[in-house]
């Protein structure tokens, strides 16, 4: 697809600069939707009127924006801008409502079965205690954006593949009467394997973002423990940090 965008060489603003905010506004205007296949860089200069260092440089910044996508063997695509979320104690479905996007959730797999040694330390359990296993594809505006695993105690009620594929796990819990507290997290960086690229749309050993999780509620039980990897191109952590 061509970009229609108004450069002006008059302007003060650098060009690849004036690129890069025509894009966002043709993003933000819903001109250019996610998914979309553009030209490769030479033919977008001369569509432009740019040279091409300069449009790499445009392009390159739009990349590290979150708004474009290099895929092998497809080429550039317009992607939906990097979901920000806030390190606090919420589930990533609801920081999607919040933030007026269309969550939507595939289970690729839910069981009930006995945890081993690892996870039942995390849960506070007996090895051999049966617990919920969940692994599920979140996607943001029909985007692969993450995959979720998380154990949870069957104890704590009966949770169905329709609960999940419908609400937030978080908002599953309150639902059983859990209330929250607290939960230790631990943020990483790893590449996607094969199986992990091919269900987030990306290529294999691009990078992800990843997030170990294990929550306690307010009676001091640990209620889910989980490992997500998210596709960094779209997805962001942020905090705010404070001097004492």
């Amino acid at each position: 697809m061509a970009l229609n965008l108004k450069i002006s060489k008059d302007s003060p603003v650098p060009l690849y600069h004036q690129v890069v905010q025509g894009f966002e506004a043709a993003v933000a205007s819903g001109e250019l939707t996610p998914g979309t296949k553009l030209e490769n860089e030479i033919e977008l200069a001369r569509q432009l009127g740019l040279s091409r260092p300069t449009m790499r440089k445009a392009m390159d910044e739009l990349v590290r924006a979150g708004l474009l996508v290099r895929k092998r063997g497809v080429g550039t695509q317009v992607v939906s801008p990097s979901v920000r979320r806030p390190l606090q104690l919420s589930s990533l479905h609801d920081d999607l409502v919040k933030s007026g996007a269309r969550p939507s959730t595939r289970i690729l797999e839910f069981s009930s079965q006995p945890v081993d040694e690892d996870i039942a330390e995390q849960l506070g359990l007996e090895p051999g205690t049966e617990a919920y296993h969940m692994v599920r594809l979140r996607a943001v505006d029909d985007q692969p954006l993450a995959i979720m695993e998380n154990w949870v105690p069957q104890s704590l009620g009966a949770i169905t593949e329709a609960d999940l594929a419908e609400r937030g796990l978080y908002d599953v819990l309150r639902g059983l009467g859990i209330t929250f507290h607290l939960a230790h997290q631990r943020i990483g960086a790893d590449l996607a394997s094969k199986e992990q690229a091919d269900l987030l749309n990306i290529t294999p050993r691009e990078a992800l973002v990843t997030m170990q999780r294990t929550a306690t509620d307010d009676l001091g039980r640990a209620v889910e423990t989980g490992h997500h990897v998210y596709s960094a191109a779209l997805y962001t952590f942020e905090m705010t940090l404070m001097q004492n």
